[in-house]
């Protein structure tokens, strides 16, 4: 028996005890996923999904998080003093074994759907709602922050307003004792 499954973009012909490395999923090793995107079942009876096959799924078992040879792309630049002539990348995988097909009743086993680990779908219906709750207490706390800063900076205006009146009141003493001391020093030379 063998089946189509969709991952990551791709699509992989998997049969049992299969090891195979897919684009990079959300689990780590040790922890058992099941494929839910089916395309084609095969084996006594094929099934052609529209685009999925309904019911069927493809359990495996995370073996292990990879990463793959690196890829070297290297740019022409004109310029002597650009940065970066050479790049490198090394993909994200995970390793995986097959251990199971289901031509039915794959939503009612307990095992979690294998999601990708980057770029995860987005439900914008109950992030409105989310985003409406949200908006509404900020704006609660903004106002409470205008607020206090408003009381902070006439308490912390008040307070440089002191600091100079101290600093006038002892720059103006030290002009006094040093006016005092240049009398002093020419009426003893008179």
């Amino acid at each position: 028996m063998f089946a189509v499954i969709e991952t990551g973009g791709k699509q992989y012909k998997v049969q049992k005890d299969d090891v195979i490395t897919v684009e990079k999923l959300k689990a780590s090793g040790g922890d058992k996923v099941q494929f839910n995107s089916v395309l084609l079942t095969g084996g006594e009876k094929i099934q052609i999904g529209n685009p999925h096959v309904k019911g069927a799924g493809v359990q495996a078992l995370v073996l292990d998080q990879l990463k793959s040879k690196k890829v070297v792309s290297f740019v022409k630049r004109r310029r002597k003093s650009s940065s970066k002539t050479r790049k490198g990348h090394r993909q994200q995988l995970t390793l995986i074994k097959i251990t199971e097909i289901l031509n039915t009743g794959a939503e009612k086993t307990n095992i979690a759907e294998a999601v990708s680990g980057k770029g995860l779908e987005i439900n914008y219906l109950i992030s409105e709602n989310k985003n409406s709750k949200t908006k509404e207490k900020n704006v609660a706390k903004s106002i409470e922050k205008k607020s206090l800063d408003k009381n902070k900076t006439s308490s912390a205006k008040e307070e440089v307003k002191k600091k100079e009146a101290s600093g006038v009141k002892k720059e103006l003493k030290s002009d006094v004792t040093r006016t005092k001391k240049t009398v002093e020093k020419k009426a003893a030379k008179d």
